[in-house]
């Protein structure tokens, strides 16, 4: 390498560490890593938004497997061994008129030390998205971290009047008394899960619009009742122009492509969760159709494999 050569990589590296620092510590909405990915399925919009990360203990990709072969899975993915990020990905779909959003995220961490999760408001308003501008959200379920950012202080102030949520009525009947006799979580999460149900029932219970087992929201935009993580958990389709993806909520985890058996921690029927994983699974593989989910790892966009008796993750290629 010549001596000019030498200097201008120097001015290049201290050029891009000043970059980077002023990134960091500049005010403001924007990130080093803006954390939205942009789909288009036919004439339907699709923005896959993180919300952040959840810390969590690895016991519960799989609370009913050996935990050897838990170990050995996490080894084989190059993942720690006590607890890992998982991703919190929402969806905003723009069909038509409407603009819908799909789960809200965590909102305020509930005691529980989730400060990296709860960044939808911002990352909404840094893709240039109003609240206002939502005229429907379809929640999944309601879990914490699919309700909660609708329970941030200030945010229903700023939402339509006239804004419609869609969640199955079973959903909602299920958190009137809810069953935790069958989940694995850590201490503190049921009782920040049941606390924040009750809140979002009595913050928008005129704002629901229950729906038993199938319902279009939109065109092109379908909810359908899957059941098995809690009894109204539901899957969002999209079709248009024959293009497909489906938004599998907490259907699936990054786990549940090689061991669609394991149990999740947060699942409230397992049994009938890995039951649900495998048929949605299978019709993925079949239909070849795109898959965006809660808890895989960002942006979540991708297909599915057979991959013998089990299935195979084969993220998209990024388009920039």
């Amino acid at each position: 390498m010549s001596q000019a050569e030498a200097v201008l990589r120097t001015i290049g590296q201290q050029e891009t560490k000043m970059s980077l620092d002023n990134t960091l510590n500049r005010p403001g909405p924007e990130e080093l890593v803006p954390s939205r990915y942009a789909v288009r399925i036919g004439e339907i919009e699709v923005l896959v938004i993180s919300d952040g990360v959840l810390p969590l203990p690895t016991k519960m990709l799989g609370h009913n497997a050996d935990p050897a072969a838990r170990a050995a899975w996490l080894n084989d993915m190059f993942l720690p061994q006590d607890a890992f990020d998982w991703s919190l990905n929402v969806v905003v779909v723009r069909s038509g008129s409407q603009t819908i959003l799909i789960d809200a995220g965590l909102g305020l961490d509930p005691d529980l030390n989730l400060p990296r999760a709860g960044q939808l408001v911002k990352r909404l308003e840094a893709a240039g998205i109003d609240l206002a501008s939502v005229t429907d959200v379809i929640l999944t379920h309601m879990h914490m971290d699919h309700v909660g950012g609708l329970l941030v202080d200030g945010v229903k102030d700023r939402l339509r009047p006239d804004l419609r949520i869609h969640v199955a009525a079973a959903e909602v009947k299920f958190w009137e008394s809810p069953d935790f006799t069958h989940v694995s979580m850590p201490p503190g999460f049921p009782d920040a899960l049941r606390a924040a149900a009750k809140k979002f029932a009595e913050e928008y219970r005129s704002h629901l619009r229950l729906f038993d087992e199938q319902h279009e929201v939109a065109p092109g935009v379908v909810a359908i009742r899957t059941g098995g993580h809690t009894p109204g958990h539901s899957v969002v389709r999209l079709a248009s122009g024959g293009d497909r993806l489906t938004f599998a909520g907490d259907a699936v985890f990054a786990v549940g492509f090689d061991h669609p058996d394991w149990h999740n921690g947060f699942e409230h029927d397992p049994e009938e969760a890995a039951r649900v994983r495998v048929r949605l699974l299978t019709e993925l593989a079949e239909t070849g159709e795109q898959l965006v989910a809660t808890h895989l790892p960002f942006p979540s966009v991708g297909h599915v494999a057979v991959d013998g008796d089990t299935f195979r993750w084969v993220p998209i290629f990024w388009d920039y």
